[in-house]
């Protein structure tokens, strides 16, 4: 809702979570359209900066007009004639350049520059994922494996300290430079709230791809 605050994102219930990324980012987007890998470029950078920042630099890696941030059917049917592992990079590598141009990269910098990394390299996975027929022994084992996301477990397992990290890190950095720790905090509660949302989706996500492979 808008205006919302901290507390108001933390008794937010999962459905209602899930709910708003479906329709807000997902959906608004038209992942489902989109090649995999790109359709998670796209999704991540629409929920961290907006969707019209997103759409519109999809449409500019793809050489068309970025007047407008709206993902049509052009831009559909041009992203399907790109490659996707190429086209993912450079979506990434156009949102790191934005954030590093950012006043507050000295603070979050960090913490986002971990993120696009970590979200490069799980839609680069994907892209090669689709460009190769799974063998039939793959998707036997995907039918017994649903539910497993295909990440690497460790990685993500390591995503939680690593934000706590960034998080504390961010508040020195603040503190030294006189920033109001009282309103940086409650920003860094709300963007840790959007991640562990944004990775049950990211769960849920995988979980429909695996189904729908084997």
């Amino acid at each position: 809702k808008p205006n919302a605050a901290a507390a108001d994102v933390r008794a937010m219930r999962l459905d209602e979570a899930k709910a708003i990324y479906r329709v807000k980012y997902w959906d608004a987007q038209r992942c489902d359209d989109l090649p995999a890998g790109v359709d998670d470029a796209v999704f991540d950078y629409g929920v961290n900066s907006g969707i019209g920042r997103s759409g519109k630099v999809l449409r500019r890696c793809l050489g068309l007009p970025d007047n407008t941030g709206v993902i049509n059917e052009a831009v559909i049917a041009a992203a399907r004639r790109a490659d996707a592992g190429r086209l993912a990079s450079a979506i990434c590598d156009e949102r790191l350049r934005f954030l590093k141009s950012l006043r507050t990269w000295p603070v979050f910098g960090k913490g986002w520059g971990r993120r696009v990394a970590e979200v490069k390299a799980f839609a680069l996975q994907q892209a090669g994922r689709q460009s190769l027929a799974p063998p039939v022994v793959e998707r036997h084992a995907a039918s017994i494996g649903k539910g497993v996301v295909p990440v690497a477990k460790a990685a993500r397992q390591g995503s939680a300290g690593a934000i706590a990290t960034g998080g504390a890190v961010a508040v020195q950095q603040a503190h030294a430079a006189g920033v109001d720790l009282v309103g940086l905090i409650a920003i860094l509660a709300l963007v840790l709230a959007a991640v562990v949302m944004m990775y049950v989706f990211w769960q849920w996500r995988q979980c429909q791809r695996q189904e729908a492979a084997a």
